[in-house]
């Protein structure tokens, strides 16, 4: 994570845990202002087993020929970005369905997809 531009979550197995960081914590520190770049995706790599359909259904997602992963252009995305995204993140089907790509907004640190709680709380598996 050293170039800032990765944004993979660490999970720890503490499910439950009142100690979970901000969604906005997560990652690179050194991201673009908000006003600019208010969308940040936190992307669980350890969960992702390389269906790549995100990638059929945004630019900004493309299957790592390496790994056989997933990996996102950016992880710092604009209004002009979010659309592509969100359904990235809506259609993977890793974690039975319900995703390892979250698009987060980094003004209230609500989860804006997948959500599967439907209340804007992360859904990443600590």
């Amino acid at each position: 994570m050293s170039d800032g531009r990765e944004e993979t979550a660490e999970t720890d197995g503490a499910n439950g845990s009142d100690d979970r960081p901000r969604p906005s914590d997560v990652g690179s520190s050194d991201g673009p202002p908000i006003e600019d770049k208010p969308y940040k995706i936190i992307f669980e790599a350890n969960r992702c087993f390389g269906a790549g359909k995100c990638a059929e259904v945004s630019d900004n997602w493309e299957m790592d020929l390496q790994t056989g992963l997933a990996r996102a252009n950016s992880y710092f995305i604009g209004e002009n970005d979010l659309e592509d995204n969100v359904r990235a993140a809506e259609v993977c089907p890793a974690k039975k369905d319900q995703g390892c790509i979250h698009v987060i907004d980094r003004r209230t640190d609500e989860e804006i997809a997948p959500n599967p709680h439907g209340d804007g709380t992360l859904s990443v598996d600590w």
